[in-house]
C-alpha cells in the first residue's frame, strides 16, 4: 500500500487545485480552489476553450459576475470528477464586508443551483476567516449554505469559527511554517522542527484536539503544505487538502504511515473550553504576530490575483 492509500484510511483526502484535468489519477473525495489556483489554471492552453466560452456567453454581464461564472464553470468540471464537494471562494476584496460577502456567496450558490448542483451536499463557500467573514458564515450556515473558512492561522480564528457553526475550516500549515522559519533565520533547525514539531502541524493539532474534546462539529482540514512530512504528521485529521505534486509524492512512497491524530483520544483530554466575543477575538488575533501578518498577506495576495483574473477576462 502506498502512502496516499494509507492516508485515506484515516483522513479524507482533498485535492488542492484548479487544474481539474489532474484530479482523476489521485481519486480525491473533494477538491478546493482559490483565486491563485484558478488564475494559474486558466492561463494554461488546455483551459483556453473554457475561458473563451465563458466570455462569449457572459461577457456582456458585469465583470464580477463573469468572474463568478468562470469559478462556477471550473467548480462544475471538478464536481464531474470528484464524488464529494468543491470549495469556491468569495472575492477576497470583500473580506471585511459581511453584507457584501453574503451577497456574493448567495450568488455563487444560485449559479451552482442553476447548473443542477446539489449545493447543500456538494458545495462549500470559501471565505477568509476575518471577524466579518466568520459572521457572514454564521448567517450562511443558518440558511443551509455550507462554508469553508480559509486563511486560518490562529487558535482564536478556529474557536470563533466553531462558535459560528461553520462546516469546515482550512488552517494553513505551510504558511505558518514559512513565517517561523523566516523569523528564525540562520538558527532554524529543519530536522528539529519537522514532523510533530513543525509549528504549522502543531497549530492544526491543537485545533483538532480542542474541537474533538468539546464536541465541536466543524471539520478540520489542514491546508497549504510544503512537504510530505507535514502531511504524514497530521494523518488522522478530518481532511487534508493537498497539491497534485505532493499527492504524487505520497502515491510514489510505500513508507509506513501511522495515525498521528486520534479523535477519540482527543475527546478525553483535559482542555478548558474557550470562547471569544468580537473584542476578545480582535485582541487575540492582534497578539499573534504570525497570524496577523499571514492573514493580511494572504488577503493581499488573493486580492491581487482576483484583479489579474479580471484583467485576463477583459483581455478576452
Amino acid at each position: 500500500m502506498n502512502q496516499l492509500d494509507a492516508l485515506k484510511q484515516y483522513t479524507t483526502v482533498v485535492a488542492d487545485t484548479g487544474d481539474f484535468l489532474q484530479l482523476a489519477q489521485f481519486q480525491p473525495q473533494d477538491a478546493t480552489t482559490n483565486p491563485s489556483l484558478i488564475l494559474k489554471s486558466v492561463q494554461k492552453p488546455e483551459y483556453a476553450p473554457l475561458l473563451r466560452d465563458t466570455v462569449t456567453r457572459y461577457g456582456a454581464a458585469p465583470l464580477d459576475e463573469v468572474v463568478d461564472r468562470l469559478l462556477v464553470r471550473f467548480g462544475c468540471e471538478i464536481l464531474s470528477i470528484v464524488p464529494g464537494r468543491v470549495s469556491t471562494e468569495v472575492d477576497a476584496r470583500l473580506s471585511f464586508d459581511t453584507d457584501a460577502t453574503l451577497a456574493r456567496a448567495r450568488r455563487l450558490v444560485a449559479l451552482y443551483r442553476a447548473e443542477g448542483v446539489d449545493t447543500e451536499r456538494r458545495l462549500l463557500i470559501k471565505i477568509a476567516a476575518t471577524w466579518e467573514g466568520i459572521e457572514a458564515a454564521r448567517v450562511l450556515e443558518q440558511e443551509g449554505i455550507h462554508t469553508n473558512l480559509t486563511l486560518l492561522f490562529s487558535f482564536c480564528q478556529a474557536v470563533a469559527c466553531g462558535q459560528a457553526g461553520v462546516r469546515l475550516i482550512s488552517p494553513f500549515v505551510g504558511r505558518i511554517y514559512d513565517w517561523y522559519k523566516k523569523q528564525a533565520g540562520a538558527s532554524w533547525d529543519e530536522s528539529a522542527q519537522a514532523g510533530a514539531n513543525d509549528p504549522g502541524v502543531q497549530s492544526v493539532a491543537r485545533i483538532f484536539r480542542h474541537y474533538k474534546r468539546h464536541g465541536i462539529a466543524t471539520e478540520v482540514m489542514g491546508a497549504s503544505f510544503r512537504n510530505v512530512g507535514q502531511i504524514t504528521a497530521l494523518a488522522g485529521c478530518d481532511l487534508l487538502t493537498i497539491s497534485p505534486e505532493l499527492l504524487a509524492q505520497l502515491a510514489a512512497s510505500s513508507a509506513p504511515l501511522p495515525r498521528a491524530l486520534d479523535a477519540e483520544a482527543a475527546s478525553a483530554l483535559d482542555l478548558p473550553p474557550v470562547r471569544y466575543d468580537e473584542p476578545g477575538f480582535r485582541l487575540a488575533l492582534n497578539d499573534d504576530a504570525m497570524a496577523t501578518e499571514k492573514l493580511a498577506e494572504g488577503i493581499r495576495a488573493f486580492c491581487a490575483d482576483a484583479v489579474k483574473l479580471e484583467h485576463l477576462l477583459q483581455a478576452h
